[in-house]
């Protein structure tokens, strides 16, 4: 029996590395929707912001014991005001997530968080002065007409649906930000700065919606939690292992997992035109980084 894991290791290390990471990516889509799914029906009975707060303190509680494990020396740093940025534009999007997780169905809202590669594309022309063509510019502003579609389709969800653009908004700055963090900081590093600055952060809205959590809740939303942590290892491993190109597509079959998993437990059947906008959205995502793949390819970036 003992050698059926090494078995299945060495089975699994055989397979072309392009083939892992699609594995390891699948794996962190399924544990990725899970947690949407647990925030969700969390939501039903509590506030997003008490939701927010404590997944971030979650967050924080679980980063700890590898700070004391490796040392609480890696704390040290000298870019305090960035992480602070960073936090501050981190739960702010965070919790935009967790509202429209909490408001609307759930495969639409983890549609709208695929325009992320939308608005990161205008960021970096802003903050990063990187040069963008017009095919990446129309390829954009197509994503953002799904988006449109997606409104058009449900317009008593359109404050939620402008809540979760926001949100894509926000976590596309903490790309910027984690791009100029990550030359210098650690991963525990900014992990930690984040629970600790978020957690405070998110305390303060919390504080008006309090209501004392059931056992029940606050052993879901620490599984939420670990589920995170999980999924972003998978997400890890499956970029050290395959090419970044070849493995991140797979993140959208989050789609089909959060409709599924929606459909069994919630009853909800996404509208043709969700699908229609959903489809728009990916698309223009996924030829975006197509795009920059090949620009980079030829250094023309």
């Amino acid at each position: 029996m003992s050698t059926e894991p090494a078995g299945l290791h060495q089975k699994l290390a055989s397979l072309p590395a392009n083939v892992q990471g699609a594995l390891w990516m699948l794996v962190a889509c399924v544990v990725f929707s899970a947690m949407g799914l647990g925030v969700k029906y969390v939501g039903e009975g509590m506030d997003s912001f008490q939701i927010g707060f404590i997944r971030a303190l979650f967050g924080l509680i679980f980063v700890i014991p590898i700070i004391l494990y490796r040392g609480v020396g890696q704390l040290k740093t000298n870019r305090m005001g960035l992480h602070i940025t960073r936090s501050i534009f981190g739960i702010t999007g965070m919790l935009s997530v967790m509202y429209t997780l909490t408001n609307m169905p759930l495969a639409d809202s983890v549609a709208l968080t695929f325009t992320r590669p939308l608005f990161v594309i205008v960021l970096a022309v802003i903050f990063l002065g990187e040069v963008v063509r017009w095919r990446r510019w129309m390829a954009t502003i197509v994503g953002f007409g799904g988006v449109l579609l997606m409104v058009q389709a449900s317009a008593e969800i359109g404050f939620a649906t402008a809540v979760g653009l926001f949100g894509a908004l926000m976590v596309g700055c903490v790309s910027v930000f984690l791009k100029k963090l990550s030359s210098s900081e650690a991963p525990t590093t900014i992990m930690f700065y984040f629970g600790l600055y978020g957690s405070l952060i998110a305390a303060v809205p919390a504080y008006f919606v309090w209501q004392t959590p059931s056992v029940e809740q606050v052993f879901l939303l620490g599984l939420t939690a670990a589920a995170g942590t999980c999924g972003n290892y998978c997400v890890i491993r499956a970029i050290s292992v395959g090419e970044t190109t070849a493995v991140m597509p797979y993140d959208y079959t989050r789609l089909i997992f959060s409709a599924i998993m929606a459909y069994f437990v919630f009853g909800e059947i996404p509208t043709m035109g969700m699908v229609a906008g959903a489809c728009v959205i990916v698309a223009s995502s996924l030829y975006i980084m197509r795009r920059e793949a090949a620009l980079k390819k030829k250094g023309a970036l």
